[in-house]
């Protein structure tokens, strides 16, 4: 078991390393669909694998490189902290299925736009 959620975040550090995304959108179906977890559990352990030093080294390659601005990722990083607390105060009141939908639902919407903008 240790051995698999090692390999799910190399996995998912590889991927975020190359395109900037992989907390909800990797993490939490692995944890549910190769872990057994529910989406409470998988949502809640993606939040604490994400916290602070999670992309920090990826963060500093791409920032020596040019590609970072310091000052925006600060800003979201203070907007994404308070974010974080009310919708986590918002899903835990939300069932089951209908958090899975929502998420569902984003990741759709999000995966569409990539897919068809120019």
């Amino acid at each position: 078991m240790t051995w698999m959620i090692l390999l799910i975040g190399l996995g998912v550090g590889v991927i975020s390393g190359v395109v900037g995304i992989g907390g909800g959108i990797l993490i939490i179906p692995a944890l549910i669909y190769l872990l057994g977890m529910d989406q409470y559990k998988a949502q809640g352990t993606s939040l604490g694998a994400l916290l602070l030093p999670v992309g920090l080294l990826a963060f500093l390659e791409y920032y020596r490189n040019g590609h970072a601005d310091l000052r925006v990722a600060l800003l979201l990083a203070v907007g994404f902290f308070v974010g974080g607390y009310f919708g986590a105060v918002f899903a835990v009141h939300v069932p089951e299925l209908w958090l899975r939908r929502i998420f569902a639902l984003i990741l759709f919407a999000v995966g569409g736009q990539l897919l068809f903008s120019h």
